[in-house]
């Protein structure tokens, strides 16, 4: 994987994924095995959008690795606006070994890309989500010690995170249900895609419009907000579509006793989540919180060549 941009979940093939948790869980392991890993290394993150989690995580990360962050906000001047977006990769890829960009428009991110010799990382676009759904599961197989065969239900809007989630379930062989109001379904492509995945992989991707039906027999029920960064105008109409799709004690009491709560944060509480639930023991929201920083150094770690003894983490 090395040079290699991230822009989607399907950039990586089943293997790579599984060689890239299996690191993950080293690295949180023997973090000090890692600690001059990256020494030297420069990364730049170019974010259209605030971040608390993502930020934090991918800095902390590269500097407990021996690199450096480099922040650059652009919240009030959208890449692409001041200078086009090839100008600026061409410009950066002479300064840092690897872009991570938090955007809006996915096209953001694969035009970067196409326009950068060194890898370009999608921290965040209104498509996909990728390093928030590696750090999920590789918080699943933590608590469940695989994922292979597991039943996650992901309830509420059919967003970049949800679409995600899909890819990563499909690579790994677990079984993944979605269910969504009638309209706000995932986007059909990255169903499509999915679904061959699964087909290869052994497992199911499956779409519903009923929460109580698809909770049952899950392992892991997951939700995200409603109205996703960008979307603030559709709040109002968007609030009682999704009532019924909340996430609450009545929807958990529908699973197995052995389900886990999950939420990719931040979390509008009693909107798409009641506190009960957010703050219940069922719920392994901040365990998902503190991995995203060592799934993230996994794939900083195979993308920038930092892994001296790649064999120790080949096959499954």
């Amino acid at each position: 994987m090395a040079g290699e941009d991230l822009c989607s979940i399907s950039d990586l093939s089943s293997s790579e994924v599984r060689a890239l948790l299996k690191i993950g869980h080293d690295v949180k392991r023997n973090p000090r095995d890692y600690r001059h890993a990256l020494d030297a290394k420069q990364m730049v993150l170019m974010f259209e959008k605030a971040s608390l989690r993502t930020r934090l995580s991918f800095e902390t990360g590269i500097n407990t690795m021996g690199g450096n962050a480099i922040f650059v906000d652009q919240t009030n001047s959208p890449l692409g606006e001041r200078e086009s977006i090839a100008d600026v990769a061409k410009n950066v890829e002479r300064w840092v070994d690897v872009i991570v960009l938090r955007t809006y428009a996915h096209d953001t991110i694969t035009e970067m890309a196409a326009n950068s010799r060194v890898p370009v990382i999608n921290a965040l676009s209104d498509f996909e989500h990728p390093c928030q759904a590696l750090a999920d599961f590789l918080t699943l197989q933590e608590h469940f010690g695989t994922v292979n065969g597991l039943n996650l239900t992901y309830v509420g809007d059919g967003n970049n995170v949800c679409h995600s989630l899909m890819l990563t379930g499909a690579q790994l062989g677990a079984n993944v249900t979605v269910a969504t109001p009638r309209g706000y379904s995932p986007d059909i492509e990255i169903v499509t895609k999915a679904r061959e995945l699964a087909e290869v992989n052994g497992c199911e991707i499956k779409l519903l419009q009923d929460p109580h039906a698809a909770v049952e027999g899950a392992d892991a029920i997951y939700t995200d907000v409603c109205v996703s960064m960008g979307m603030e105008h559709e709040s109002t109409k968007r609030a009682p579509i999704f009532r019924p799709f909340q996430v609450n004690e009545t929807l958990m009491s529908e699973a197995p006793s052995h389900a886990v709560f999950m939420h990719c944060l931040p979390a509008h509480r009693n909107a798409e989540v009641s506190d009960v639930v957010l703050d219940g023991p069922q719920s392994i929201v901040f365990d998902q919180a503190e991995n995203r920083m060592h799934a993230q150094k996994a794939l900083l770690l195979l993308l920038l060549g930092g892994l001296p003894n790649v064999t120790k983490f080949s096959g499954q």
